[in-house]
């Protein structure tokens, strides 16, 4: 068992440098993780002076910043944005809901914490919402660089030397919710009827 850290070596520079850059996870960031845990207050009270607030989810094992929500009642001066919106397109979209989905059956199911796709799933799953009038193998590429943008933002992880096997993040839970996922049946005919207008 790991010894406590002592209060006093904790580093907040440590905590907020990472979470500046990206997501914090229990399992990849072992370190900042156990820092950010106990220094949230502390954490929350910086960031916040940049218009930021900390996201932690201890259960699942995951911290991250997002801008503080705008208050229309508030006005001061509007604080530029530090944590940048990603503008997804709609196969990006489509791959969250899906990947969300399947998160939630896997939980459903308690078989373990961490949730491995295989490309190949990935593919499948996807094609049965992808047009069937184009080129298979174009359609193929179009997933697979779509699998690249969302391994890039974070909601993937390849998983080390194991070829075309990627990790869904627990962070997707955070951003795909429980509601949005109520209403997912609706968001897929939403998108079946884009489709089918696209066609």
């Amino acid at each position: 068992m790991t010894p406590a850290i002592p209060r006093t070596e904790l580093s907040l520079p440590l905590v907020v440098t990472h979470l500046m850059k990206g997501v914090v996870y229990r399992d990849t960031h072992e370190q900042v993780w156990h820092h950010l845990v106990q220094l949230i207050p502390r954490v929350g009270d910086y960031v916040a002076t940049m218009g930021l607030v900390v996201v932690i989810d201890e259960s699942e094992g995951y911290g991250f910043l997002r801008s503080k929500p705008e208050d229309p009642d508030d006005h001061a001066p509007q604080i530029p944005r530090l944590i940048a919106r990603h503008a997804l397109s709609f196969n990006a979209s489509l791959m969250l809901a899906l990947l969300r989905k399947k998160l939630a059956e896997f939980d459903a199911t308690d078989d373990g914490f961490r949730l491995v796709l295989s490309r190949d799933q990935i593919v499948d799953m996807m094609m049965t919402f992808m047009s069937t009038t184009s080129n298979e193998a174009r359609v193929v590429d179009v997933i697979d660089r779509t699998i690249t943008k969302v391994v890039d933002i974070g909601f993937l992880r390849r998983m080390p030397r194991q070829d075309n096997q990627f990790e869904v993040r627990r962070v997707l839970k955070a951003f795909v919710d429980g509601q949005w996922l109520s209403d997912f049946d609706g968001r897929l005919a939403e998108y079946e009827a884009e489709l089918e207008a696209s066609r």
